[in-house]
């Protein structure tokens, strides 16, 4: 184990995405336990107000986040630095996503059915970020020979490429794998080549006269959402709490 970190993060300077990373989950993690208390009433726990102002977890959130990017910009990679400003930003990330949701609304949606957006955020996140752990880099950068690399050109026009692959799945109403697809090209590449989901802007403009491809979308998606619908809102219960009811 250690010589795998030593390896695979410390070497490659990824120790400070690590700690970030870490410190973002536990923050969600202790923020929803702490929510989830707060909402049952129990614990010593309590919303945090000033006066009449209900002060929302994603105000200290906002404030890490800004200390802990400008404080690893002003670092410059050396020193002690660099990792505390990476927990600093982890912790404010956290706790904004949490609340991405209510941002999203300018609401507080956070107990509400549109709340499962700020777990859904969560979970796309931290994947991301592990992937980027994994070693690998946006648009398929990493996938590029050492003469590919010499070559300008090439990078450019591989990226360019995967970039497009990723618009035409997000085009598709495909928005986690359109996300996805910027750190692993395939998964845009497999995206742009499947039907569009029903309302999306590609099937609005391709598929308005294609009465086939159009029942073959509605169909597909059904059937996609009738299989995945139920297990996905069971995990965004187990990680964040259901919802109240309408």
């Amino acid at each position: 184990m250690g010589q795998w970190l030593e390896r695979n993060i410390i070497e490659p300077g990824k120790l400070p995405l690590l700690l970030a990373l870490a410190a973002f989950v536990l923050t969600f993690v202790i923020t929803r336990i702490v929510t989830r208390l707060i909402r049952a009433g129990k614990g010593p726990f309590g919303n945090v107000t000033a006066g009449s102002v209900h002060i929302h977890h994603v105000v200290p959130g906002v404030i890490l986040t800004v200390v802990g990017g400008f404080g690893a910009v002003a670092s410059g990679g050396r020193g002690f630095g660099p990792y505390l400003s990476a927990v600093l930003f982890g912790i404010g990330a956290g706790l904004v996503l949490d609340e991405f949701a209510l941002i999203l609304h300018l609401n507080d949606v956070y107990w509400s059915e549109a709340g499962r957006k700020s777990v859904e955020m969560v979970v796309v996140t931290a994947a991301l970020v592990v992937l980027l752990l994994a070693g690998f880099a946006p648009f398929g950068v990493n996938d590029l020979s050492e003469d590919e690399l010499q070559n300008r050109a090439g990078v450019l026009t591989g990226i360019a490429l995967n970039f497009g692959f990723a618009l035409i799945a997000l085009s598709k109403g495909k928005v986690r794998m359109a996300v996805f697809g910027v750190i692993v090209p395939v998964v845009a590449l497999v995206a742009s080549l499947r039907l569009a989901r029903p309302g999306s802007p590609w099937a609005r403009r391709f598929y308005r006269r294609r009465h086939r491809a159009r029942a073959k979308a509605l169909l597909r998606a059904y059937h996609h959402d009738r299989r995945w619908s139920r297990p996905a809102r069971a995990v965004q219960d187990w990680l964040g709490g259901k919802p109240d009811r309408p």
